[in-house]
């Protein structure tokens, strides 16, 4: 561990040091300290001071430097299991932030389990349903809708319905809003699941004897459990003659004009709130249920009140009692309708924590303390309903035929494979995107092009994996130059619209990019994608089936910043199979922030000279006085010694709410900052805004002007209508973002924000990804002591359970048989 750098001199130190306002911290307010908190271990070692605070201080008394188009139709896989249209279940459009995952107190980001999957707050589903939402249930997740990030219990996530117009072939027609582009991504996607699912027959009745791949699955199930061999399921191909490789650009790109969205009528909504109100529920929920259920939502809802659980937000107990005012006597916990419907919320409930799938014994767990008498019939019931599907991977030596060896004799036993349930619609996702990148792989074109490993690497792959830090970024983006030297078309998309990327949305839409060629693929040669780690499995499944044979795909991104926020772990799944080569970048992040950060990456929280006072950590004694020092960073501190305005300074914290998230911190800055009456619903002109045009991706921008068509913001230069129906739950104040609503941007100052609540929302990834938001100086409001050391060290990252790798897997192995 370095020592303090001399070159810290007292005007350096104080340059920093929050003035003394009036305030009731100021009295015992400790000052500017900038030595990262020490690690136990090193202290002891004798490898740097020890204090209470771990940090060490220069003569004068203040603290001294910085511390610490479509998947090939051969290669698909399909399954004959019916029912129940289950990707529907969770799927209104942007109701949800994926914000809530995680038990910690004071609704810390990550908490618990999830790492980086994604959750919701359940602030709008108390106000939506006229009851009080469960203890703990506004606790904040890893994914947030800026993010991040899945869907969530908070409908403060919601995609926006945007002002733009559908894209023509004409130069002069109006282009699409980028809210507008996220939804007709989701929906093209979904089109498409629609239309296999209807291409594999009709639904099977309720209760109806299941016959073909249904019934093998179900099969499946219940040999695991009685101890025999598990049934294999055959595998369903349809053939289809290979699409050719696009050589040349087309003379006229296509950009498809944006699905229309799904037009609900007064009529049912209508209807709906009559079913609500008998069943006592709050007639706000009739839209939302329209919206999910459809034409016959009524009707459905009538027939079976648990359909309300596929309403985002609405959770077991409130659908228990819905349908008790409902069905009266007829209502019991053993209800076939129940726990059919159960089973299938605790899978929607996995994807917001990020898993595409579910172990069994996980489920019957969940089904027990949901108080489903029999567990594990009620998995039988939903598997032979068609709600859930099943799956488990065959073993490698089975599939040659091998005999298993006998009990006790030489070798021993194989550990058991596990089996899985799973939601279609993540489970077609994941298998169109294996399907996508085995295509990718075998049609691409080797060529040897010049230039550095990357590029060598591109020339003679379909794709290749790219990893490094924020410096990193330039050297995918100087692929993609190189490309169009050579004549090839080539595009960049990212998370955000960073180095002139477009958004990968955008690119999906038709909003922004090169557009589609005849055949409807993207008129593309090379796509490189940054932030990668961002990709859920359904994003990721619908750009790979719109890339045209032979095209060349990169995938770059830095694999220790937190996850998507949707469900899937599309960069690490790609990763650990091993399939497609993977460069490595040698390029380090720059500078005091770049040298902390790298530490950050593999578990050390180190010492770093600043000399600039690039790095400065604030001690601070309760999340009161965090929040006083961190609007006096913001406001007058950073302007004063860097020169950075607050307009460019990022505040970012563990998760919403407590009495230091960004909830409390927006108030505060923006009564310092800007102050106002809030007269456009909450908010005023000069406002600083987080807009969430989609669950999974923040955008910040400024408050311009209200008028009737809605709230008008300035996102980086681009003008943005937010409809005022759309406001309270796609907008939030922005001066204080969480982590993972920050994932992918960089600002010249960021002040990370750790008050001692939020101990338990810590991990290595998120501090990793906060501390990485900086690009000239990086403040830390310290007040959880020797947690964020311990946090770092540990390097704790919940697992997502997924089929991707093993997907892959199999796909190379037939390739090679």
């Amino acid at each position: 561990m370095t020592e303090p750098s001399g070159e810290n001199t007292p005007e350096a130190a104080d340059a920093l040091t929050p003035r003394p306002e009036a305030g009731p911290a100021d009295d015992a307010a400790p000052g500017a300290d900038t030595t990262a908190p020490a690690d136990p271990a090193r202290t002891a070692a004798g490898d740097g001071p020890a204090s209470a605070d771990g940090a060490a201080r220069s003569a004068d008394g203040t603290e001294a430097t910085a511390g610490a188009p479509e998947a090939q139709a051969a290669a698909q896989e399909t399954r004959e299991v019916t029912g129940r249209d289950e990707g529907a279940r969770g799927e209104a459009p942007g109701d949800d932030d994926a914000e809530a995952r995680g038990p910690a107190a004071e609704e810390p980001e990550e908490a618990g389990d999830a790492e980086s999957g994604a959750g919701r707050d359940d602030d709008t589903t108390a106000e939506a349903t006229g009851q009080e939402a469960p203890a703990g249930s506004d606790a904040e997740g890893e994914a947030e809708t800026g993010d991040g990030t899945p869907a969530g219990n908070d409908a403060e996530g919601e995609a926006e319905t945007g002002n733009g117009t559908p894209a023509g072939n004409d130069a002069a027609a109006r282009e699409v809003s980028a809210a507008e582009a996220e939804l007709a991504a989701q929906r093209e996607l979904r089109a498409r699941i629609e239309q296999r699912k209807a291409e594999r027959g009709g639904p099977v009745e309720a209760g109806a004897k299941l016959s073909g791949t249904a019934a093998d699955l179900l099969a499946a199930v219940r040999a695991v459990e009685s101890g025999a061999r598990p049934v294999a399921v055959p595998r369903v191909e349809t053939p289809a003659p290979p699409r050719p490789v696009a050589a040349a650009a087309p003379e006229t790109t296509v950009r498809p004009p944006v699905p229309p969205a799904p037009v609900v009528t007064e009529e049912t909504t209508a209807s709906v709130r009559q079913v609500l109100g008998r069943g006592g529920a709050p007639e706000t929920l009739a839209g939302p249920v329209a919206t999910v259920l459809g034409e016959g939502a009524a009707r459905a809802l009538q027939e079976d009140p648990w359909q309300l659980l596929a309403v985002p937000g609405v959770r077991p107990e409130q659908a228990d009692g819905f349908a008790r005012a409902l069905l009266g006597p007829q209502c019991g916990p053993a209800d076939p309708r129940r726990v059919v419907a159960l089973t299938a919320w605790l899978l929607e409930q996995a994807a917001l924590k990020g898993h595409t799938a579910l172990e069994i014994g996980a489920v019957r767990e969940g089904l027990g303390r949901l108080a489903v008498p029999e567990p594990d019939q009620a998995v039988d019931l939903a598997v032979s309903e068609a709600a859930v599907l099943v799956f488990q991977e065959e073993d490698e030596e089975e599939q040659d035929g091998q005999e298993e060896p006998a009990e006790g004799g030489a070798g021993g036993s194989r550990p058991e494979v596990p089996v899985l349930l799973g939601l279609e619609r993540y489970a077609l996702a994941e298998e169109s995107l294996a399907d996508g990148v085995a295509r990718l792989i075998r049609t691409v074109r080797p060529e040897q092009w010049d230039g550095p490993e990357l590029a060598r690497a591109a020339g003679g792959h379909g794709l290749v994996l790219h990893t490094g830090g924020e410096a990193a970024r330039a050297e995918p983006v100087a692929l993609a130059r190189q490309a169009r030297a050579r004549g090839l078309r080539a595009a960049v998309a990212a998370h955000t619209t960073r180095e002139g990327a477009v958004t990968v949305a955008g690119l999906l839409s038709g909003a922004a990019g090169p557009g589609r060629d005849a055949e409807g693929a993207l008129a593309l040669d090379l796509l490189v994608v940054l932030d990668a780690p961002q990709l859920d499995v359904e994003s990721a499944a619908a750009l790979v089936e719109a890339l045209p044979d032979g095209c060349r795909l990169v995938l770059s991104g830095d694999p220790h910043v937190l996850g998507s926020a949707g469900p899937g772990r599309v960069f690490a799944d790609l990763l650990a199979a091993r399939v497609v080569p993977q460069i490595a970048s040698r390029t380090p992040d720059p500078g005091p922030i770049g040298e902390l950060v790298s530490g950050v990456g593999v578990g050390e929280l180190t010492q770093v000279d600043a000399p600039g006072k690039e790095v400065v950590i604030v001690p601070v004694r309760d999340a009161g006085e965090a929040v006083h020092r961190t609007v006096q960073l913001v406001a007058d501190s950073i302007p004063r010694a860097l020169g950075v305005p607050a307009g460019q300074t990022q505040v970012i914290t563990v998760g919403h709410g407590g009495s230091a998230g960004t909830r409390a911190l927006n108030a505060a800055l923006k009564q310092r900052l800007n102050p106002g009456p809030g007269r456009f619903g909450g908010y005023d002109p000069g406002d600083r805004v987080a807009h969430s045009p989609a669950p999974g991706r923040t955008v910040t921008g400024t408050v311009v002007s209200a008028d009737a068509e809605g709230l008008h913001l300035d996102c980086a230069g681009e003008r943005v209508v937010v409809p005022k129906e759309r406001v309270e739950s796609s907008l939030r104040h922005g001066w204080a973002l969480t982590a993972h609503q920050a994932v992918g941007s960089c600002w010249p100052a960021a002040v990370v924000v750790l008050p001692g609540d939020a101990a338990a929302g810590l991990s290595r990834a998120w501090v990793y990804t906060a501390f990485g938001r900086a690009e000239r100086h990086l403040s830390v409001v310290h007040g959880v002591d020797q947690a964020l050391p311990r946090a770092v060290a540990e390097g704790r990252t919940p697992e997502r359970t997924t089929r991707l790798r093993p997907l892959l897997e199999t796909l190379l192995h037939e390739d090679e048989a």
